[in-house]
């Protein structure tokens, strides 16, 4: 039986293990194993800060784990029990005429091979086969669609759901005054359903294409949001010079920061730094250099 790992956004720690539970289908927090990859940080004036990570693993039953160590127990009880049965005798204590209690050579040929071909706890195990298909993007995006279907159902709210596909890109839109509740402070339960539409998606095709989700309009809320955060960050660098890291920002966010700096002239942009913590610097510049890296 595989046992399976997924990894998981929110708003704090505690969020994300919950979403975590509901998608592996546990209800008790010791069946769960919980790696914290990145703690959730406040941002400047609610803008740029960072969510939560965690990557969670279903536990072994202790059952389970029970049952195997019985197991390799009596293997091991059984073999040692063999290998006292078959030991010669000392000073030659066989019978007379005999080999002195040794183990007939045709006879331990045997045995030997035998137990050369015995198979030991773990071995002669099949690799695991990745058996997911290869779907079309436009099946992917029907089974986005579906689950965030349900989802809305589940929670009893009025909303719905449109998906369309843009350059590759699954981008699927969640709307109705309702669908408020699923957006969450800062965007952490939306963050949150994305993960788990991913998930899904990840469950019945073996190459999934990029999702981008939308509730209630929040996204271009805080595209709005940005724009103008990163317009202030503009106009001080244009005064004092230098330049300004800002804190670590989602792909889509990032793309918000340099389009920004692009329509200025006198500051640049670019990304350091790996997922999940890249950011954006803003640089002051004697002349105009373009609006950063392609997202």
């Amino acid at each position: 039986m595989s046992y399976v790992e997924i990894e998981v956004r929110a708003k704090t720690v505690d969020l994300a293990v919950e979403a975590a539970m509901q998608e592996l289908g546990v209800t008790n927090r010791d069946q769960v194993s919980v790696e914290v990859i990145q703690q959730p940080e406040k941002g400047f004036l609610g803008i740029g800060g960072q969510d939560a990570v965690i990557r969670v693993k279903r536990r072994k039953s202790r059952r389970r784990r029970d049952e195997r160590k019985k197991e390799t127990r009596g293997q091991t009880q059984q073999q040692g029990a063999r290998q006292k049965t078959q030991a010669p005798t000392k000073n030659g204590g066989g019978k007379p005429g005999g080999n002195g209690g040794a183990t007939p050579r045709g006879q331990r040929n045997q045995t030997q091979n035998k137990g050369r071909h015995m198979s030991q706890p773990g071995e002669n195990r099949e690799p695991k086969v990745d058996d997911r298909p290869d779907i079309s993007i436009e099946e992917q995006a029907a089974i986005a669609g579906r689950f965030l279907e349900g989802l809305i159902d589940a929670y009893g709210l009025e909303g719905t759901v449109s998906t369309k596909i843009d350059e590759g890109v699954i981008i699927a839109d969640v709307d109705g005054e309702q669908t408020e509740a699923l957006v969450g402070v800062r965007g952490s339960v939306r963050s949150a359903i994305h993960e788990l539409t991913r998930t899904v998606m990840q469950r019945y095709a073996h190459d999934t294409a990029r999702l981008r989700l939308d509730i209630a309009g929040y996204a271009e809320r805080r595209r709005q949001a940005l724009t103008i955060y990163a317009e202030r960050l503009i106009d001080q660098l244009l005064v004092e010079g230098g330049e300004i890291m800002l804190e670590p920002m989602s792909p889509a966010d990032r793309k918000v920061i340099h389009d920004a700096a692009a329509t200025r002239e006198g500051v640049s942009s670019y990304s350091e730094g790996e997922s999940p913590r890249r950011y954006v610097v803003l640089t002051a510049t004697s002349a105009a250099t373009g609006g950063g890296e392609e997202e």
